[in-house]
Formats: C-alpha cells, structure tokens, sequence
C-alpha cells in the first residue's frame, strides 16, 4: 500500500516552499554533537533526510558526513533544495518507497516530518534501507508555548488544524507500538531562540503552516493581522520591532532492531 500526501502536505508545502524555505527557525547548534554521539554518524557514514522538505536540516547533516541524500515528495519544496544545496544527491520519493538498495543506509533523519508518514509500511521501508546496526533519528522544532504570548498564537492556529497530522498530539508515536522493527533508545531536549521581526518570525512563519499555506489568501492576510494582532496586546511590539521567538527541538533516537 502507498500512502498519498496528506492535502495540507501537498498544497501547503508547493504553495509556500519559498516562504517556508525564508522563514522557518533552523536547528540548535547542539544537533550535530546529537548526530555524533547518539546516532554514532561519521564522517563515512550514509545518511538519509527524508522528507527534507527545503533542506533546513542540512546544513548539520552537512557538518557531519559528505554521503547525504535527500528525500522529499513535493516537487516544490525539492527545487528550493536543491538551490540551496546543489552538491546534495535527492530523490523525488515518497517515504513508503525509497529508491535505495536494501541495507545501504547507516541513518534515516526526519526533521519536522515524520508525522507525515507515521505508518507501518514507511517503518517498514526505513528498515529496509538501513544497514543492520543503523539508526532512526526523528527531530522536532515546537514553539514554547509556556510563553503566554507564544501560547495565544498556537490556541489560534490550532482552530484551523482539523486532521492535519502534528507533532503535538503524538498520534505519530502509535506506530512504534506492536512493531518489532525498531526500538526507542532516548529522547533529547534543547532550547532555541528564533531572532527577526514580528513580521518575518512570527505572522510569516505561521503562515508558511501547511493547513494555513493551503488555505485561500484573503484569509492568511486576515490571519497574518490578528497575529501581529497578539504579538502587540502581549509584548507591545509592531510588525518591524525585532522580537525572540523561543523554541524547544526534540530529538528521538530509535534503532534498528535485529531479526
């Protein structure tokens, strides 16, 4: 069974790739001592980023090993990878089939995807690709919203996510259940600050939200208002004030378990 994108994916993503590419936070510097030291990922080792989207995830696989490919369904969001790392081999593939040979693979990263493709046949798949001893490393960007202003916006957005697959609501974690494929090894915190204007990390980076992206444009410009709306009653700043939007990355490490 292929598992189609999600409608939000696909017309979220190949509407706003640019912006996504613009204006998404990047990783914590910390992330590459995570790939050395949990994922034991070396300067010879195999690396996949599926669902690499526009390539923000890169950069730190890049600080790590030279054998990278990318993986990433949408057409749109790979030729904004591809402009920004040309040298970095890609497949046009969906996450349930992989064009690489069986075991080939020493790590499977998923950064702010995996909830996309949380099934058992894209499990499957990544097992099939990853050598004996290899490693699944799923990474999160969440907002923090023990900051209240940070809070306000994300019960806003929240009202326009219907089904669309999150990190948040961990239904993505159901699939490791009953499953004898992988096993959880840790889970790893860091704290990140986003630095811009009120415009470009805030209303911009909502915007660039798959359920939100896809929805008419008449109606993001509304929404991108009551944003920055927020962002004034809470902190008193303006659309071109420079503000700190806090983050928490969460970091997985599963492993392959042998037969």
């Amino acid at each position: 069974m292929t598992h189609s994108l999600h409608p939000a994916a696909q017309k979220g993503f190949s509407s706003a790739a640019e912006l996504y590419q613009q204006v998404r936070p990047n990783y914590p510097s910390e992330i590459v001592n995570w790939l050395i030291d949990e994922l034991k990922l070396q300067s010879n080792a195999t690396a996949v980023d599926l669902g690499a989207g526009t390539g923000k995830f890169l950069p730190y696989l890049k600080q790590v090993s030279t054998d990278i490919i990318a993986v990433e369904p949408v057409a749109e969001m790979l030729e904004q990878l591809q402009k920004q790392h040309p040298e970095v081999k890609t497949l046009q593939n969906k996450s349930d089939q992989i064009d690489l040979p069986s075991q080939s693979v020493d790590a499977v990263l998923c950064a702010q995807a995996f909830h996309w493709f949380a099934n058992i046949e894209t499990l499957n798949e990544i097992h099939h690709i990853l050598k004996p001893e290899g490693h699944l490393g799923l990474v999160w960007n969440q907002r923090d919203e023990n900051v209240v202003w940070v809070k306000a916006l994300a019960d806003l957005i929240a009202t326009f996510e219907g089904d669309t697959p999150r990190y948040h609501n961990e239904q993505w974690k159901q699939v490791f259940n009953h499953q004898f494929l992988f096993e959880f090894v840790s889970l790893q915190f860091f704290a990140q600050i986003q630095t811009g204007t009120v415009e470009n990390v805030v209303s911009k980076r909502l915007l660039s939200t798959s359920f939100i992206a896809a929805l008419p444009p008449t109606q993001q410009q509304e929404l991108k208002q009551q944003f920055e709306h927020i962002v004034f009653e809470h902190t008193g700043k303006l659309a071109h004030d420079i503000i700190d939007f806090p983050y928490v990355t969460y970091a997985y490490h599963f492993k392959k378990l042998k037969p």
